[in-house]
């Protein structure tokens, strides 16, 4: 079955929990919030997860196979350092089989469109160096900046950033078809 990449809506709140709970589970490390905390959350926090991630300066983009959710990243703009790359996620049976780049490619497509901003930044546990090889082979740089883990500050995530070449782009494009 082909996988598809599109953007989010509302509706989907459903497949984005199913999704980020199937997240949680497989790579706690990766993410900002325990399992635990997200099974407690309600419909109406879910719906305002979706309507987040569509809001200006913001993108997600989801991997369809069928009806099952087997990806997901987004992108959203922080007020004073820019672009963000955040929520990456391959479900383990689609690993290795390129879907991360096709998406991470679509994602920079769209971030390199947006007004005033020359690069992108993310932050990954110190202890996944998978992800940090992933995202160096892209071309993504250790800032040597430090953040301690938001579910243990004892542990720190680093940050990485990937230049884009040449002078900020100008007004917006039309976004690739995931999120606004």
């Amino acid at each position: 079955m082909d996988v598809v990449l599109r953007g989010v809506e509302e509706a989907d709140w459903p497949r984005w929990r199913d999704l980020r709970l199937r997240m949680l589970a497989d790579t706690p490390l990766a993410f900002t919030e325990t399992l635990e905390t997200a099974r407690g959350h309600d419909e109406e926090e879910w719906r305002s997860r979706v309507r987040r991630a569509r809001e200006p300066g913001s993108s997600t983009l989801v991997a369809e196979e069928g009806e099952r959710w087997v990806a997901t990243m987004s992108v959203f703009t922080h007020p004073r350092q820019g672009l963000f790359l955040v929520s990456v996620y391959v479900d383990p049976a689609h690993r290795g089989g390129g879907l991360a780049d096709r998406m991470l490619a679509e994602v920079l497509r769209w971030a390199r469109t947006r007004p005033g901003q020359d690069g992108i930044r993310l932050h990954v546990h110190e202890r996944n160096p998978r992800a940090q090889a992933f995202y160096h082979r892209w071309g993504f740089r250790d800032t040597g900046v430090r953040v301690p883990y938001h579910l243990d500050p004892t542990q720190r995530e680093v940050e990485m950033r990937l230049a884009f070449p040449g002078p900020a782009p100008g007004p917006a494009a039309a976004p690739g078809g995931h999120g606004a």
